[in-house]
């Protein structure tokens, strides 16, 4: 599975890389409602909600829905270029119709279904869009579903109260944050962009992510993320400022955030190098290869063997009751799937199990999953 997006004709100029600070208070708010997915990031996480007024919490916990579970479209940057201020962002999220905000506030499912009804409407206007909009935020408890009449019956009071609450988390906390990272950000936006105008695209793609690629073929040409979910986005779209903005987070990892909703600019947010950033799992086909390598009963007494100490396969198939051409096979598995590796000695090779990639198997099946 992945997101794509169609760029098929855009001029590589429109590809940009630049920091936002409304997408990194979001990831920061993030980091705080789930502290889970980020334990580089617990001390800072901990510290900071230790020092927020009560009542600032109470709010940040009644709007976590735009960023916890999953990235509202609001809170990425509108344009191509992000501006370097909250309130210049603010003032463009400011300008999205009524139509268009609630429909976005009101995502907050991960399957990439729209709230639109038969009819076309947001749920402002179309009744089945809005009873959709209203039983998905019954599911997330009587707090959120407060919110999604309230946000339905006024949009205009409660896009004030929002602008108003991350105004203050500006204030709390993100103003010191943004100082800080924001240099770390901007030289990377740089170095990303030097390498999209003295390389290739596919350079500055890699550089973002392993995970992140480009693809040729008939269809046309793409930008191909790799995530467990499915989406597809055109970086030209009709009443859309065209292009692609990608945008470095210091709170990212282990998170690409890829915003692909039709009527939107694609972003995608990627993590910096940090301390907490470590080589990701590779792609999610491999993962899959390397989870059913390990599933079968079979394969698991093998490698029980070659934790220990490397063995040939005649050695395997005498030890365990197999004929040769059984342990081939499933060696081979195990091994396409990256968890074996292999010395020759003469005209017999030895196989012996990666315990490292082994030991990782948890920790990259959650960013996968996380991704």
């Amino acid at each position: 599975m992945s997101v794509t997006i169609d760029i098929a004709g855009l001029p590589q100029e429109r590809i940009v890389f630049g920091p936002s600070p409304l997408a990194e208070l979001s990831a920061a708010l993030h980091v705080l409602s789930e502290p889970g997915h980020h334990p580089g990031l617990h001390g800072w996480a901990t510290t900071t909600t230790a020092g927020l007024a009560p009542d600032l919490l109470s709010r940040m916990s009644e709007a976590e829905f735009l960023w916890r579970s999953t990235r509202s479209d609001i809170l990425l940057p509108q344009g191509s270029m992000p501006p370097a201020a909250l309130a210049e962002e603010l003032d463009a999220m400011d300008g999205l119709d009524d139509e268009t905000y609630v429909e976005a506030a009101l995502e907050i499912n991960a399957s990439g279904c729209t709230l639109r009804g038969d009819g076309g409407g947001s749920p402002l206007v179309d009744a089945a869009a809005r009873d959709a909009a209203l039983e998905r935020a019954s599911a997330r408890g009587p707090r959120q579903l407060d919110f999604a009449h309230h946000l339905l019956r006024d949009p205009a009071a409660v896009r004030t109260w929002i602008r108003r609450l991350l105004e203050d988390c500006e204030e709390a906390f993100f103003a010191d944050v943004w100082q800080r990272v924001r240099p770390q950000l901007a030289a990377d936006a740089r170095e990303k962009t030097e390498l999209l105008r003295r390389k290739s695209l596919a350079d500055a793609l890699h550089a973002v992510s392993p995970t992140v690629t480009i693809r040729d073929d008939a269809r046309g040409r793409r930008i191909h993320v790799d995530k467990l979910a499915h989406g597809r986005t055109e970086a030209t779209q009709p009443g859309v400022d065209p292009g692609v903005t990608f945008v470095p987070s210091a709170f990212g990892w282990p998170h690409l955030v890829v915003r692909y909703a039709p009527g939107w600019r694609p972003v995608v947010e990627y993590p910096v190098a940090t301390s907490e950033v470590r080589p990701g799992p590779g792609t999610s086909t491999l993962m899959e290869k390397r989870l059913a390598a390990v599933a079968h009963p079979a394969r698991i007494r093998l490698c029980w063997a070659l934790a220990r100490a490397p063995y040939t396969t005649g050695e395997l198939a005498k030890g365990f009751g197999m004929t040769a051409p059984e342990v081939s096979r499933h060696l081979k598995a195990l091994r396409e799937a990256g968890l074996l590796t292999t010395r020759r000695h003469g005209r017999y090779v030895q196989y012996q199990l990666d315990v490292t990639v082994v030991a990782r198997l948890g920790s990259d099946f959650l960013e996968s999953l996380l991704r």
